[in-house]
């Protein structure tokens, strides 16, 4: 890992947007969260208790996906969470983008242990039916990171017990995207539980919106 060229330079600009936007949008807050993005063979990371606005470049550290473990060059230490960002690039090549908040609805759930069942269709956009909640452990392990991928496996997103969200992304544009869908499925799904009872979608309603998804997004060329 050299001096980052141009194209490398850009990804951290666009990371540092990012975790600038995410706190924008009111989905995190504060310099809680992380981002990491996939630059070739490098995992690029936010770096660690450093707030947003003041991010350059150079404080972005940058990691080998299949180099030495928990090896890192840059100004800042990554973030004390790079465990299951890193966890999650080894297993999951299709992954570019990764997205950790606190969101608040997302969080709240996340405290009481809840998976997001399929109280909207969104919920396709994940993979699956629902969105697991993974058990807890201390933020920054190894433990943590082992229950992040279990909840992840063959999903787009989960959330953390007592912690907060972790989404996916084949681009960052899609891993914000989905942070953003997930904490709107997580406030619908709460108030839907304080009337009670809501409803969820069947298997077959869900699968009907993932067969949709697999065209979200695209266009013909006309």
């Amino acid at each position: 890992m050299g001096a980052p060229d141009g194209s490398e330079l850009e990804s951290r600009l666009a990371l540092i947007a990012a975790c600038q936007q995410m706190n924008a949008l009111g989905i995190n807050q504060g310099n809680a969260g992380n981002i990491s993005v996939r630059h070739g063979d490098t995992m690029l990371i936010s770096p660690s208790a450093t707030p947003y606005h003041l991010i350059e470049p150079d404080m972005v550290a940058a990691m080998p996906v299949a180099g030495e473990y928990g090896a890192w060059q840059g100004t800042r230490k990554p973030s004390t969470e790079w465990r299951f960002h890193l966890d999650i690039m080894r297993a999951r090549p299709e992954v570019n983008a990764i997205v950790h908040t606190h969101a608040t609805f997302a969080t709240t759930l996340a405290i009481a242990r809840r998976n997001i069942e399929a109280c909207h269709y969104m919920i396709a956009a994940f993979g699956g039916a629902d969105v697991r909640c993974a058990p807890y452990a201390t933020f920054g392990t190894k433990e943590l990171s082992a229950h992040a991928l279990t909840a992840l496996d063959g999903r787009m997103g989960c959330l953390l017990a007592n912690h907060g969200m972790i989404v996916l992304g084949e681009t960052l544009d899609r891993a914000m995207w989905r942070a953003v869908e997930l904490e709107t499925i997580a406030r619908q799904y709460y108030h839907a539980l304080l009337l009670g009872n809501p409803h969820i979608l069947s298997a077959a309603e869900i699968d009907a919106a993932m067969a949709q998804f697999a065209f979200y997004g695209l266009h013909d060329d006309a």
